[in-house]
């Protein structure tokens, strides 16, 4: 593909409600991440992604819209947000906002008017079907019926998510018309984007039929009739004409479903959106990317295939994605490292394996300090819609309480949102009183203070690999080379990035144990390494217990 402006970012994820608390009201907002730019400035990153900060009941944690030009009062004020805005850019950081038009919150405006009159124009921006019992047998994403009936009335309307999520009627032009204005007004206050909500949730199956129930509910998962359906690229090609390309924005789309045979419609040059997150690798532990208690056993060699057909895939078209936390997902070193999460050479290497990969490196608040997942001792210590739905999910599938308990930790969406750990004093130094949220400990282990300057440190490890990647004499290489899978042992992942003039070769070993690696004949060069130094001794490359190290082929 072309160049763009956007692909030598690297970007930063931040959940607002457990970033920083300025106020003192225990919820992160607006001002709290002002306050921290010059950390992230000193991290080296240069887009921040910032969670929903829009008015909200907040059922789901800011992703139920009701107002989507107004900043919701916990976070601060619309002039906040500008000031946000300004002083990120002084600091050469852009800003993207998520964007959440699959839904609105049952709170938002056209939704009560199309409650209290059934004939306004907005019952016609929602889905709605008339009858005494619920239309077809669909489960939703957060579980139970797809269907909620409208109090008073034989009538219900439709939510892929929570209740209190109605979808919004793509099918409805004027509609449309009326996001492409919301969308087009917040990129001209001057962000530079949007991460793009359940995007590929816009388009229904209109036969609205039953489909073969999967669990002891009776119903059937939603997905299979509502997410990445025919016609969806019709939607999808006008929302970029008429908001994203006349601005020539950054947009990643959330666009779970997608098929790798159907990427050249979703990135590229002919592309809807910049780039997509793929969870094929991130859900490697799961059989299905909605159900918890459907573990898997995977071994190190099933993520190096799956992140290498991902990588090969998205290549042929354009960037890709890259992640290994986000607000959905649990803590990479526990999901990935296991038993291993607290090791820092373990943590730094699952680190580079990802951020040396193709396409756009995204961090998620925290993976730079290594945080772990929590272990909640109890389902009400829980905030998280999906993990209290998985629980008793779980419990109804006949697993028992502490099983069903173990999966909602293992896979909670609470995990990464726990409030940031600035310092190690109660609550963390993330507010003076109690947060929203309970932290991941009482008195953070883990935490920035005692991490910044500090030599051999994750977070100082992460500031020296992005600016490696950034400004190092091998960016053009690591940034816009392509890539290509190496022969490795079971527990070492390798792939080779390059260009028409240079080769580096990439190997990360996630064994506790010394491996030995075959090279290819010629010479090498150690450009990088995790720590210390690799050992070569002739064709044969020896790796350290989870020693990572980069290699420039000589001429």
């Amino acid at each position: 593909m072309e160049k763009q402006w956007w692909q030598e970012e690297v970007i930063y994820q931040i959940y607002p409600k457990s970033f920083y608390d300025s106020n003192g009201d225990g919820i992160g907002d607006l001002r709290g991440i002002t306050e921290k730019l010059d950390y992230l400035k000193d991290l080296g990153v240069t887009m921040l992604w910032i969670c929903p900060i829009y008015k909200s009941p907040m059922d789901d944690n800011g992703y139920d819209i009701s107002d989507y030009k107004a900043i919701s009062e916990e976070f601060g004020t619309m002039e906040d947000s500008d000031r946000l805005i300004s002083e990120a850019e002084k600091r050469k950081i852009k800003i993207i906002m998520d964007l959440v038009i699959n839904h609105t919150s049952d709170e938002h405006e056209w939704f009560q008017t199309a409650l209290k009159n059934p004939k306004s124009k907005y019952h016609d921006y929602y889905i709605f079907k008339d009858g005494k019992e619920p239309p077809n047998n669909w489960r939703s994403v957060f579980g139970g019926s797809v269907w909620e009936k409208v109090p008073g009335r034989d009538e219900f309307y439709f939510h892929s998510f929570g209740k209190k999520q109605p979808d919004l009627n793509w099918e409805n032009p004027e509609l449309r018309e009326d996001l492409y204005k919301i969308v087009n007004w917040w990129l001209e206050k001057g962000i530079a984007g949007f991460r793009i909500d359940a995007i590929t949730f816009i388009k229904k199956d209109l036969t609205w039929a039953d489909r073969e129930a999967d669990g002891a509910d009776n119903l059937a998962r939603c997905t299979k009739a509502v997410r990445n359906q025919p016609g969806i690229i019709d939607f999808l090609n006008e929302l970029n004409e008429k908001t994203f390309k006349p601005h020539n924005c950054f947009t990643v789309a959330e666009a779970a479903g997608v098929g790798y045979d159907e990427l050249g419609n979703f990135i590229g040059d002919n592309g809807c959106f910049s780039v997509i997150f793929d969870f094929r690798y991130a859900d490697l532990d799961i059989a299905s990317g909605s159900e918890w208690y459907e573990r898997i056993d995977w071994k190190i060699s099933d993520l190096n295939k799956k992140i290498m057909e991902s990588q090969l895939s998205m290549q042929k078209y354009g960037f890709s994605a890259n992640f290994i936390e986000n607000h959905d997902q649990p803590r990479a070193t526990t999901k990935y490292l296991k038993e291993n999460q607290n090791n820092s050479d373990a943590v730094k290497t699952l680190g580079a394996m990802y951020f040396f990969l193709k396409g756009l490196p995204f961090i998620y608040q925290g993976q730079e300090l290594g945080m772990v997942n929590f272990e909640r001792k109890c389902i009400e210590e829980f905030n998280d819609l999906s993990s209290i739905d998985q629980y008793y999910r779980s419990l109804q599938e006949e697993y028992s309480k502490e099983e069903a308990l173990n999966f909602v930790n293992l896979r909670s969406r609470d995990n990464p949102r726990v409030p940031f750990p600035w310092n190690n004093e109660k609550y963390g130094g993330f507010s003076q009183n109690k947060p929203w949220l309970s932290m991941a400990e009482e008195y953070p282990k883990i935490n920035a203070e005692s991490q910044i300057g500090k030599s051999g440190s994750i977070y100082e490890f992460y500031k020296s690999m992005i600016g490696f990647r950034q400004k190092g004499k091998y960016r053009n290489c690591l940034i816009y080379g392509d890539i290509q899978p190496a022969e490795s042992s079971e527990n070492v992942i390798a792939y080779k990035r390059f260009t028409e003039t240079e080769e580096i070769y990439c190997y990360f070993n996630f064994s506790g144990k010394n491996t030995v690696e075959q090279l290819s004949k010629g010479g090498y060069e150690q450009i990088w390494t995790t720590f210390g130094e690799a050992e070569i001794s002739g064709d044969k490359l020896i790796l350290k217990p989870f020693q990572s190290v980069l290699l420039k082929s000589k001429p």
